[in-house]
């Protein structure tokens, strides 16, 4: 019998990919805001593995634990999470911040991997066993102009993976984060809200990384002997070299 990874964010992006992966090795509880894409992905997946699907925002606490409640018992001896979902809202300076995108952001970065985190650990503390894995990215460790909230909320992610691996160190469970730089998903066309023009010219000029790049790294740091956690993996595309730095040919 596979182990069951729980992975958060799964219709798109990152998480879509990480669940194609990790597939052949997991049965997989895939979790989304959007049923249409849910069921699609269960549909294409369903051929290499078991899914179990859950509709729910992570920024709601009550149908975040509610979701996690509802899983059948065959489905509830969860050996890995990977916290993915998460957003950028706006590209604004700080004194002229839309508070409606710091509020998505915070609540969703932040509050949602903590939700769904209190939901699972604890069946993982009880069998001493488990393995976690939340995505953060370069936003966390360099902050960037105009990047302000949505950077905070990324420290606020390298700071609870370090405090979860302290806490949960007595118990055997291992904590990962896997950072990456920029990547080609639907992030940008969500945080300039559409505008296709300014989300084009995030990647204009350089070749960034895939969701499938970031997919291989989950793949690899969660396939490590028993031993061995890699605690941190900061993943960049070549041309990039630190937050604000891209070498660009156009």
């Amino acid at each position: 019998m596979k182990p069951i990874a729980f992975i958060t964010g799964a219709t798109s992006g990152i998480g879509e990919a990480t669940a194609k992966k990790l597939a052949s090795n997991y049965f997989l509880v895939l979790c989304g805001r959007r049923k249409d894409r849910l069921d699609a992905l269960e549909k294409n997946i369903r051929v290499h593995t078991d899914v179990h699907t859950l509709c729910f925002d992570v920024r709601d606490r009550k149908a975040v634990f509610d979701a996690v409640d509802s899983l059948p018992p065959q489905w509830q001896d969860i050996s890995l999470l990977i916290n993915n979902a998460g957003n950028a809202h706006g590209y604004s300076l700080i004194h002229e911040g839309d508070m409606d995108d710091w509020d998505a952001m915070i609540d969703i970065n932040v509050k949602g991997l903590l939700y769904v985190s209190r939901a699972i650990i604890p069946r993982m503390v009880e069998k001493k066993k488990g393995h976690i894995v939340n995505i953060g990215s370069i936003a966390g460790i360099e902050a960037y102009l105009r990047g302000n909230v949505y950077n905070a909320s990324k420290f606020a992610v390298n700071g609870l993976t370090q405090g979860m691996r302290m806490d949960l160190n007595p118990y055997g469970i291992k904590v990962s984060e896997i950072k990456p730089g920029l990547v080609e998903t639907e992030f940008a066309q969500v945080r300039f809200k559409g505008d296709q023009e300014m989300s084009a010219s995030v990647y204009k000029g350089m070749e960034p990384l895939l969701a499938r790049d970031i997919a291989d790294a989950v793949d690899f740091v969660v396939s490590r002997p028993a031993h061995v956690t890699i605690a941190d993996m900061l993943v960049f595309p070549t041309a990039q070299a630190s937050a604000a730095m891209v070498h660009r040919t156009a």
